[in-house]
């Protein structure tokens, strides 16, 4: 077996190890020692953007935000959805995972970020939705594990009724609201119909067809 491979290594925002390892063809991001997401395993954030985006790619020039951007799945599925004319903000809390994706990671979801629709913003998610007024046709986030913080404490403001709150006025009428989590979560179901979401859930493979663990996506649409 081969071994692993130290490929980066930073600090979250809370001063918790992050690095990116890679065996062979697998590449891992852990945080804290615990692997936070593996390149074998992405067709759950594939579907988070079939489902966040199944309105905003009708449209002639949707703008969306992807929160999170990871090994850069969610980001290559959303903009192989949108029209030319789309505009996509991928927004990144920590700096050198857009640096991976850059560098070792980009060949893995085609190199999304030299898609010339993409704008990155390197900080909070939570800022930039809090920055937006109907802004937006859909919030995509894939942050951290879902509305149970793993990664950065500050991550449970985008999810609490503060969170959803600022998700609303970000949103166009008609916009969408979609949220990766890797297990079920009744309560933040509950918190997203009491802030005024129509709420739709859908569980799926982490490898869609293949398997690999359920994994939940959650929409509120206004």
């Amino acid at each position: 077996m081969r071994p692993w491979e130290l490929l980066g290594q930073t600090r979250t925002p809370d001063g918790e190890d992050m690095s990116l390892t890679r065996q062979g063809s697998e590449y891992v991001i852990l945080a804290g020692g615990k692997p936070l997401m593996s390149s074998r395993m992405h067709g759950s954030e594939e579907a988070l953007a079939a489902f966040g985006c199944r309105d905003a790619r009708r449209l002639d020039e949707p703008c969306v935000l992807v929160g999170g951007l990871g090994m850069g799945f969610t980001l290559r599925a959303t903009l192989d959805l949108l029209p030319p004319r789309a505009t996509v903000i991928a927004a990144e809390l920590v700096p050198a995972v857009v640096e991976w994706n850059r560098g070792p990671l980009g060949p893995l979801a085609g190199h999304p970020l030299k898609d010339a629709r993409v704008a990155i913003e390197i900080g909070d998610v939570a800022g930039a939705i809090r920055a937006s007024t109907r802004r937006f046709d859909a919030l995509l986030l894939d942050v951290d594990n879902g509305p149970a913080a793993f990664t950065a404490s500050q991550n449970t403001r985008l999810y609490d009724d503060a969170g959803l709150a600022a998700a609303r006025s970000a949103l166009k009428p008609g916009g969408t609201l979609a949220v990766w989590s890797a297990w079920d979560d009744r309560r933040f179901e509950q918190r997203l119909r009491h802030g005024g979401f129509r709420v739709e859930v859908e569980r799926v493979r982490a490898r869609l067809k293949q398997g690999g663990p359920r994994h939940t996506i959650f929409l509120g649409h206004l």
